[in-house]
């Protein structure tokens, strides 16, 4: 394996990374285009974004299958960022781009940070009902505000909806004049003159342009979309609105197909070569002019630096950090999963901050480890970090070598690949059994889904987070009062002693029996550990797992089991169950684990009719006999 590292690099698999690297850029292409677009910055922003974010994440982070870029949730929250320092500046995005860059560094820098204090291990520790309400919240939102530009809808273009907003205009205008006048000390009655003469110089086409800013703001968001739907509907571009859906079905109906191309490419390059080739240059509204050439160092980030106008987003960095920390950290969880290893959660936050700090000094928007590109590169052979740099590499030499090409992509295929999107990042497993889960999950999973929609990603986790500790503090509270005064205190997973009515039944079996002993509720704190356990398990071949002191299992820990359970039977183990009873047993029958995944002759009210059971079925298996048997004896 020595022989085939040079530069601190594993070349063992360079063909795999290859072909993994290349097919998940080919992925990545369509969607950075997307992302970029609907974050406001432009198209040629997510490019730049998935570019530098998939190279330098790879090259410093933790997980050696991740493939990073822009992601939903990141676009999402950086749209809303976007927005506001763009309306503050007078709609102009040249003027707002450094502080939006900066923004955007500190972001970068942030996460740096989280990894060099080591908190990248804690994110584990997020339950699962947060998590599903987080991301159906980011699919809503992508629904919503695309919805739109797949009607060829844009408000700010819209005259008689602009024309409502100049009233409200010209007295935003004449604020911003009397603010201005304030702070330079000259705003007193003497000089009033000044004032009425500044306000005669404002012009219908400065009216105008404040009056756009007004009315893109008012129809931002989930809100706002909804609020303008009759208008779009009523003002249906039927060009647009063709392309989107025609890029929605090659998306869908490919995959019926083949997988082996991916569906979001093909509908890019059929729709959009249909798209030039029928209606012609000018024929439709396009993505924008993708600049050709190495994407622009943006020094104006320093020379540009304004303090007061970043302040308020200060926090909103914040929220960028935790959410791209978050959302890398969940990817990484599917690719050990995947690849049977172990990323390190506090260098992968270290990369992802160095990749997004590089993507803004280019002018990218900032992203996370992608779970769908990770997943493609895995499947096409990737298995170390050299794949994201190919993927990385890859789409710059697209760029520099058709970019010009791609500034004719229409918008609305854009859109529809980005309605597909959304559709995709609901959490329907937790949707499809809200009526199964625990009152009290289904509470915090749609009160963080609300709180997304309606007033921030940020709110929303903390929302969550907070409300999950209270009840769980609670559901433990009633444990503790259920338990007998003998009940031993929560054990760690790793040590495992026999209990006293197993007898010798583990050394008379050796290793073809494993014994799991919980004792505690299985919640999300557990769940990662548990999932730990499963994974470095030895060779067996049943596993009993004794549940006679498990009160309480929640979202995160049945979910937890039900991998297991699957990841263990795919390795011909035989999984069993002992003194179910409780909750947790209401809840295994109910998500149909019992008898959909573990039959219910194998799921024994006691350890002794287990044992009993346990005698005859390797007795059957290998013709075991106990030591006291004379056959035994006489074998031996």
């Amino acid at each position: 394996m020595e022989e085939n590292k040079k530069f601190g690099f594993d070349f063992s698999h360079l063909r795999g990374d290859l072909f993994g690297g290349i097919t998940a850029g080919v992925v990545a292409l369509p969607l950075a285009l997307a992302f970029g677009l609907q974050s406001g910055l432009g198209a040629e922003a997510g490019l730049y974004g998935a570019i530098f974010i998939s190279f330098f994440a790879a090259l410093f982070g933790g997980t050696n299958t991740q493939i990073s870029g822009p992601t939903a949730p990141m676009t999402a929250v950086s749209m809303v960022v976007i927005a506001g320092i763009v309306a503050s500046n007078d709609g102009d995005l040249n003027q707002a781009l450094p502080a939006i860059l900066i923004v955007f560094l500190m972001a970068g820098l942030i996460q740096i940070g989280l990894g060099l204090v080591k908190l990248g291990q804690y994110i584990r520790y997020i339950p699962y009902p947060v998590v599903s309400g987080f991301m159906t919240g980011i699919g809503v939102i992508i629904l919503a505000t695309q919805a739109l530009p797949m009607m060829g809808y844009y408000p700010k273009e819209d005259e008689q909806y602009v024309r409502e907003f100049k009233p409200e205009a010209e007295e935003v205008i004449l604020e911003k004049i009397l603010r201005e006048e304030a702070a330079e000390d000259i705003l007193v009655l003497e000089d009033f003159e000044e004032t009425i003469k500044r306000a005669n110089e404002i012009t219908p086409e400065v009216i105008g342009r404040e009056a756009s800013v007004l009315a893109a703001n008012e129809a931002s968001g989930v809100i706002g979309s909804l609020r303008m739907m009759g208008r779009a509907i009523a003002n249906i571009n039927l060009v647009d609105l063709t392309l989107g859906l025609l890029t929605i079905a090659i998306i869908y109906g490919f995959k019926r197909i083949t997988k082996a191309v991916p569906s979001t490419l093909v509908a890019l390059l059929v729709v959009s070569a249909g798209a030039y080739l029928i209606l012609g240059e000018g024929g439709y509204r396009t993505i924008g002019v993708i600049p050709s050439g190495f994407p622009k160092l943006h020094l104006d980030l320093i020379t540009g630096f304004n303090l007061p106008e970043i302040t308020p987003y200060i926090t909103t960095a914040v929220s960028l950090a935790a959410l791209g920390a978050i959302d890398s950290l969940l990817t990484s969880i599917v690719a050990d999963n995947m690849t049977k290893t172990k990323h390190r959660p506090n260098q992968e936050l270290i990369g992802q901050g160095i990749g997004n700090s590089v993507a803004a000094v280019f002018g990218g928007i900032p992203g996370a480890g992608a779970t769908i590109r990770t997943v493609v590169n895995i499947k096409s052979g990737g298995r170390t970090k050299l794949s994201g740099m190919v993927a990385g590499i890859l789409l710059l030499v697209i760029l520099l070598a058709l970019g010009p090409l791609a500034s004719n992509i229409p918008a609305a295929v854009l859109a529809g690949i980005l309605v597909t999107v959304g559709i995709g990042v609901m959490d329907y497993k937790g949707l499809r059994h809200i009526r199964q889960l625990p009152l009290t999950e289904v509470i915090v999973m749609l009160l963080v889904l609300l709180l997304t929609v309606s007033i921030g990603l940020i709110e929303a986790v903390l929302a969550g987070l907070i409300l999950s500790c209270i009840l769980f503090m609670k559901h433990i509270a009633d444990v503790v009062e259920l338990r007998t005064p003998e009940a031993a205190p929560l054990r760690e997973f790793s040590r495992e002693m026999p209990w006293i009515d197993e007898g010798d039944i583990v050394e008379r079996m050796g290793r073809r029996v494993y014994i799991k002993h919980l004792d505690g509720p299985l919640f999300f704190g557990f769940a990662s550990r548990f999932q730990d356990i499963i994974a470095n398990l030895p060779e067996m071949e049943v596993f009993i797992i004794r549940m006679d002191r498990v009160p309480y299992m929640d979202q995160s820990g049945i979910y937890s089991m039900e991998d297991g359970i699957m990841s263990m039977q795919d390795r011909g183990i035989k999984v069993v169950f002992t003194d179910v009873h409780g909750q947790p047993l209401d809840l295994l029958e109910r998500l149909n684990l019992i008898p959909g995944l573990v039959e219910r002759d194998y799921c024994f009210g006691n350890f002794q009719d287990c044992s009993a059971w346990l005698e005859n079925y390797l007795k059957q298996e290998h013709e075991i006999l106990p030591p006291e048997h004379p056959e035994a004896e006489a074998k031996e």
